[in-house]
């Protein structure tokens, strides 16, 4: 494993729903925001299809709020919402287009998503969801900064992208050292409150982030690590 470089100074985040960057990203994210860099979060959808009773409405109002401040207790100021349908993104020009014009906007000099590989590293199926947004991300970074692709959005290329990372990926090849910050990223995971309060299943926010992080960790001499996929 190689250590993720840390010399830059804006990312972008972009994934599928409300709380994907918690369960492991948004360790990473407390980290460099202490160090004074700035992240930015852009979701697909409000994941107003994650609770099965409750109304969507009412999920789309609350998984919006608590990924507001799941982002914050992590230390990013903004999140924006694509407002696609939840359970439902399909891979293709339509959502390529919205994500290169968010790195366009944004000008980020590292992406952050979701894995988009078929399993997770322990096994088990990857939803619909992660898999397709995942890899428009990757190919969205090219698109953003083809000057003759998506010419329509009037906002100038971008190729200021160094690489893009995706946790929970059964290939990862690097780590962020997170040491000393896995409590903020287990606040942040616990700000999705009524989310997992209707998943039908207990939960542990903290069990799980530490039996991430400190295996991790070992494996590369720290605390605690985050491991990442690196396409660059």
């Amino acid at each position: 494993m190689e250590a993720v470089p840390e010399d830059w100074e804006r990312a972008l985040a972009i994934v599928a729903h409300p709380d994907d960057l918690e369960y492991g990203c948004s360790t990473a994210i407390a980290k460099w925001a202490g160090q004074g860099k700035t992240v930015t979060e852009v979701l697909a959808t409000r994941g107003e299809a994650g609770i099965d009773s409750m109304d969507p409405d009412e999920v789309r109002r609350i998984r919006s709020a608590e990924q507001t401040e799941a982002a914050r207790r992590v230390g990013v100021d903004t999140v924006e919402f694509l407002d696609l349908p939840d359970g439902m993104l399909e891979y293709g020009l339509p959502l390529r287009r919205a994500l290169a014009g968010a790195i366009r906007w944004h000008r980020p000099e590292v992406v952050l998503s979701v894995s988009f590989r078929e399993t997770f590293p322990g096994g088990g199926f990857n939803m619909a969801d992660h898999r397709v947004l995942g890899l428009a991300v990757a190919d969205a970074v090219r698109d953003a900064a083809n000057r003759w692709v998506f010419r329509d959005l009037d906002l100038e290329p971008w190729q200021g992208v160094r690489f893009a990372l995706f946790s929970g990926s059964p290939q990862a090849a690097h780590y962020v050292d997170v040491t000393g910050h896995l409590r903020a990223g287990i606040d942040s995971l616990l700000a999705h409150h009524v989310y997992f309060s209707n998943l039908g299943t207990e939960f542990d926010a903290a069990e799980f982030l530490t039996g991430l992080a400190e295996p991790a960790g070992r494996a590369v001499g720290v605390e605690h690590a985050i491991t990442f996929e690196m396409i660059g």
